[in-house]
């Protein structure tokens, strides 16, 4: 049997690199958006086009993970968005860019959908939110990697240059991830019902779940909220505050690495903590830990100079993240092993699809109507605190 430690490393590293080359775009936005002569609308329709096939993709993978090896289809994934995102280096015009950052949708929509509850069949009901929490840490860091390598090689060697530098490392990933054995669904589940079920009982079951819906809806906002902060913050950087490309990703990305990093850890830990001390404790802190997020949020679009947009930046990733670990435990503890693929499959339907699919273009769209980006990127602290509300009723009133 595969040791539950490679597992956990090598599905992490994927997660890591799968969140750097999710934000590249972000940080040569402007870069490519003058050499294929875009749109600030247009820049944002390549990551929409990445989550709406990531998005539609999922239930398909969902539904291969109940029949065929879970480790093979991960390292299927993983090759191939590796692979667009290089190939986003060679593109020539909008159409082909977009063609390329579609593709990559395909790939990270079977690593996203099968690896939590494949990882979950390596550890206890118990341990689930602290291996996830160590799983989601490569989120923050990730995409925080994403803004420092790409702002850096777009700044110094040209965006494809950051493109094809990004994309290729994960071919590697997938090579190793066919080491792992596939430990059987559900064996450290108690009573766990191995019965194959279909889309339509699936999707029964999980709408009669309070709890998963709960957590899916407020994930929802706050991802609106996340990817219109992680498009949209260094294009504000440069253009508002003075800084250049380099300079506007390095400061995104290193304060989404050390908030984030820092904010999953504290966010898993004390999870935890709470067990014994409240009701839905995931929720809890989910949702108490939103409303500050949201005030810094606001702050980093008020302040002036580098250091205090920097220190705002800090705390609002800081806490935007401690939600990470906690809220994934529910999606893998509230549904079922044999209907646990498809139980993140949905959810990374609804977030994405009502979530960052349509917060990047929204926001552009508000900063071409308006000539103030400022006006669109305002609405990052509100979703945000709507994300707050909406976990924050779960923690008084589900079951």
């Amino acid at each position: 049997m595969t040791s539950p430690r490679f597992a956990l490393a090598v599905l992490t590293a994927m997660n890591l690199l799968n969140y750097i080359d999710r934000y590249v775009p972000s940080a040569v936005k402007d870069l490519f958006k003058a050499d294929l002569h875009m749109t600030d609308a247009q820049t944002s329709l390549p990551l929409t086009a990445f989550v709406l096939v990531y998005m539609t993709a999922s239930p398909i993978f969902g539904g291969l993970a109940d029949r065929y090896s879970r480790p093979k289809l991960i390292a299927a994934g993983v090759a191939l968005w590796s692979l667009a995102t290089a190939a986003a280096s060679f593109a020539t015009g909008f159409a082909s860019f977009l063609a390329a950052r579609a593709l990559v949708g395909v790939g990270e929509a079977a690593y996203a959908t099968i690896s939590p509850g494949l990882l979950s069949d390596f550890y206890a009901p118990d341990k689930r939110n602290k291996v996830l929490m160590l799983f989601y840490v490569a989120l923050p860091v990730g995409a925080a990697l994403g803004f420092i390598i790409g702002g850096y090689l777009g700044q110094h060697y040209g965006w494809r240059a950051a493109f094809l530098f990004c994309g290729l490392p994960g071919v590697l990933a997938a090579l190793l991830c066919l080491r792992i054995k596939d430990p059987g669904r559900g064996v450290l589940d108690e009573k766990s019902d191995m019965t194959p079920v279909g889309w339509p009982e699936a999707l029964r079951t999980l709408w009669k779940t309070p709890l998963y819906l709960n957590a899916v809806f407020g994930y929802t906002l706050v991802t609106f909220a996340a990817g219109g902060m992680a498009d949209w913050f260094p294009s504000f950087l440069s253009r508002n505050r003075g800084m250049d490309l380099a300079e506007a990703g390095s400061v995104v990305g290193t304060m989404t690495v050390i908030g984030g990093l820092s904010g999953t850890v504290l966010g898993g830990l004390l999870a935890d903590r709470l067990k014994t001390r409240t009701r839905q404790p995931y929720l809890a802190l989910s949702g108490l830990s939103m409303i500050p997020a949201s005030l810094f949020a606001a702050l980093a679009l008020i302040v002036e100079g580098k250091v205090a947009v920097s220190a705002c930046i800090l705390l609002a990733q800081f806490f935007l993240w401690f939600y990470n670990g906690p809220i994934n435990a529910i999606l893998v503890n509230s549904s079922a092993p044999n209907m646990r693929a498809r139980a993140f499959a949905m959810s990374i339907l609804c977030i994405h699809l009502f979530g960052d699919a349509i917060s990047p273009p929204i926001i552009g769209a508000i900063s071409d109507a308006t000539g103030q980006l400022i006006c669109g990127v305002s609405l990052i602290p509100c979703f945000m605190a709507g994300g707050a509300l909406v976990w924050l009723y779960g923690w008084r009133k589900v079951v």
